[in-house]
C-alpha cells in the first residue's frame, strides 16, 4: 500500500501557480501509488531518499523511506509514505535539492508538514 501525501504549503504554491493546470499535476502526483519507484534519486540523508518528478520545466521533490522503496523493488507490497514537500523550476534545482537535504539533517522529515 502507498500513500501519498503533499505539504500543504506546496499545494496552494501548485493551485496558486498552475491554476487550471493543477488538477494535470495532481494526477502526476498520484500517479505514484500506481507506481512508487517513478522518479529520478536526486538524494539520500540518513535512509530518507529525495526524488524528483518532472512537469514541463518544474520538478517535484517528494521524500520517502529508501529501505522500504527497495523492498518494493523486490516486489513486496508494504506500507509506504511519499510526501512531497517542494517544487522548483530548473535553475532553481539544486538550491532546493540542497535546502531539502539541509532540514533532513538538521530537523528530520517531521518538520514538512
Amino acid at each position: 500500500m502507498v500513500k501519498i501525501e503533499i505539504t500543504r504549503s506546496l499545494l496552494e504554491e501548485i493551485k496558486k501557480k498552475f491554476r487550471a493546470e493543477s488538477h494535470e499535476i495532481i494526477d502526476l502526483i498520484e500517479s505514484l501509488e500506481d507506481n512508487p519507484n517513478k522518479g529520478k534519486i536526486v538524494g539520500q540523508v540518513n535512509g530518507i531518499v529525495i526524488k524528483e518528478v518532472r512537469y514541463k520545466s518544474y520538478r517535484f521533490y517528494f521524500i520517502t523511506d529508501g529501505y522500504k522503496l527497495k523492498l518494493l523493488e523486490k516486489g513486496e507490497l508494504i506500507g509506504i509514505l511519499i510526501k512531497f514537500v517542494r517544487m522548483s523550476d530548473k535553475k532553481d534545482q539544486q538550491k532546493i535539492i540542497d535546502e531539502i537535504k539541509h532540514i533532513l539533517r538538521v530537523f528530520g522529515e517531521q518538520k514538512f508538514e
